[in-house]
């Protein structure tokens, strides 16, 4: 008899959400995190005394239904405000406002950016459709496309050109072409070009940059199109599959680092905890990257020499820094961006640049430079969930990109705090208080992401959102279209797996409901699926 039905490597929010489903399937199912707390990359987490912080993920991005559903994720409460986001110019430009209202949102794009906007907006959204469906974005329990496949999903020879731009395009290569004024559509244009390369190691200029504009442009048929913000943070979401799996009688235990997933005879046995724990189970399913999981945690020994091959140098240049600020008070935004100081404006804002400075700024770090102007995200979400912060204060993240990700580790101290800077000081240049109400603040490169929580080289994408890193080259559950994993009972279903990036669930989803599919296959076996 083994210890357990089933081991889920990691409890971030795919592992979560496989370790749910099989627990309440009736498998005994034990699931192990190497940290000290649940959800991974997608936590809510006490960084600085009172100020809890989304220490990498922020948003849920729209979610096949089905999956929804299936996992309650519907019934949390989430932060339902009036703006969603504003995206600044860099130049004085009319920012642009997301209103969660549809109508408010459109009436704004016309009157300030001009009808124009409405229907590149609109194009742009029609273009992603096709893509959507070659990715299989809002799919569940169906494998990767082969590329044949993917361009069989065109409804018409428009949805097969953006498909095929999807696949070897660049975002502007889309964007010019529905958004081409470059004053008027400024802040919509940078907006648009920085969305198409912040999972990605390209400028939005350069080939293969259209994939992850696609993939972020992608709404479900259900209309479900918009990113979600949860009340406590997208913790909320990871305490709420934990709960689900605990409520079924599943255990986590903490502190456990999974040295080697153990093999006998093509089958997995179990796995090996860094402590010389062995825990044995006839079922694995990793929520750690596809190629840390078989080169490192199985062994390159145990498989195909051409499977090694094709795992071996993954790309997973992260080229990021995320920065988590405690403020003493909200930022005091000056003219013309005097409208952030309303309330509830500061939930969520860009401050990217033109595409050309982005461009500009990525080349830079490809040649061991710091951006001197580097583009970022700001999020201030204790303005509206006041349980962030202490009463009077706010926890505040940026995201910047384009950090010198490839230069020696001898100089990534240096190079991280000067990038910390110059995010400090170009949201200074448009908030002038913000450097003095700053009370402290912790800066993570993509380093201490890997170091934090096993992500390769600090890549939250587990393999990044590149055309060669998609469909048929993201692996299943069971491994690639064309190369399964030649293990019995491992399954594979992290970020860096079919269904991914982002935080989905889907990959979790998938890995769970394959291990349940194969067992039904079974004689004599009986799970509820």
């Amino acid at each position: 008899m083994s210890d357990y039905d089933a081991i889920v490597v990691g409890a971030g929010h795919n592992g979560l959400t496989a370790a749910a489903i099989l627990q309440r399937a009736g498998m005994r199912t034990l699931c192990l995190e190497a940290n000290t707390y649940s959800g991974g990359m997608a936590a809510t987490v006490e960084l600085i005394d009172g100020f809890r912080f989304e220490i990498a993920g922020s948003v849920q991005f729209p979610t096949a239904a089905q999956l929804t559903k299936d996992l309650g994720l519907d019934t949390l409460p989430t932060v339902n405000a009036e703006v969603m986001s504003v995206d600044l110019g860099e130049s004085g430009e009319e920012p642009m406002v997301f209103y969660r209202d549809p109508m408010r949102l459109m009436s704004h794009l016309d009157s300030k950016h001009g009808t124009a906007a409405v229907l590149g907006m609109a194009g742009l959204v029609q273009w992603s459709q096709g893509p959507a469906r070659a990715l299989g974005r809002f799919e569940v329990r169906t494998p990767p496309k082969t590329l044949d496949e993917m361009y069989a999903c065109a409804a018409d020879e428009s949805e097969r050109r953006a498909i095929h731009e999807m696949l070897f395009g660049s975002a502007m290569d889309v964007i010019d072409r529905y958004l081409p004024d470059k004053h008027r559509h400024a802040a919509l244009r940078g907006m648009l070009a920085f969305l198409a390369v912040n999972s990605t190691y390209r400028g939005p200029y350069t080939p293969g940059s259209a994939t992850c504009l696609a993939f972020a442009l992608a709404v479900p048929n259900d209309g479900a199109a918009m990113m979600t913000k949860l009340e406590g943070g997208i913790g909320a979401l990871t305490e709420h599959l934990r709960s689900l799996f605990h409520s079924h009688g599943g255990e986590i235990r903490f502190r456990a680092k999974v040295e080697r997933i153990t093999v006998d005879n093509d089958h997995v046995s179990g796995v090996r905890l860094r402590d010389g724990t062995v825990i044995t189970a006839p079922v694995v399913v990793s929520g750690v990257a596809p190629d840390l999981t078989l080169l490192g945690l199985v062994g390159p020994d145990a498989l195909p020499a051409a499977l090694v091959e094709r795992l071996t140098g993954r790309d997973h240049r992260a080229a990021y820094v995320q920065i988590h600020f405690a403020l003493d008070e909200l930022p005091e935004f000056a003219a013309p961006y005097e409208l952030l100081n309303e309330p509830g404006m500061q939930q969520s804002i860009g401050i990217f640049g033109s595409p050309e400075e982005q461009q500009r700024q990525w080349e830079m770090c490809t040649h061991g430079l710091v951006p001197d102007n580097p583009s970022l995200g700001m999020q201030i979400p204790s303005c509206l969930d006041t349980s962030l912060a202490p009463p009077g204060k706010h926890a505040a993240s940026a995201f910047a990109y384009a950090f010198p990700v490839e230069v020696d580790g001898e100089q990534h101290g240096k190079l991280r705090n000067d990038m910390a800077e110059r995010v400090i000081d170009k949201i200074s240049r448009y908030a002038p208080n913000f450097r003095d109400i700053v009370d402290r603040h912790i800066t993570f490169t993509s380093h201490h992401m890997d170091t934090m929580f096993a992500a390769p080289a600090g890549d939250f994408c587990h393999g990044l959102l590149h055309p060669d890193l998609m469909g048929p080259n993201r692996p299943g559950p069971r491994g690639f279209l064309d190369q399964p994993i030649p293990i019995g009972g491992l399954y594979l279903g992290s970020a860096g797996c079919h269904g991914g990036p982002g935080i989905t669930f889907t990959p979790g989803y998938n890995a769970a409901y394959q291990v349940l599919d194969d067992l039904s296959a079974l004689p004599g076996v009986d799970v509820a699926g």
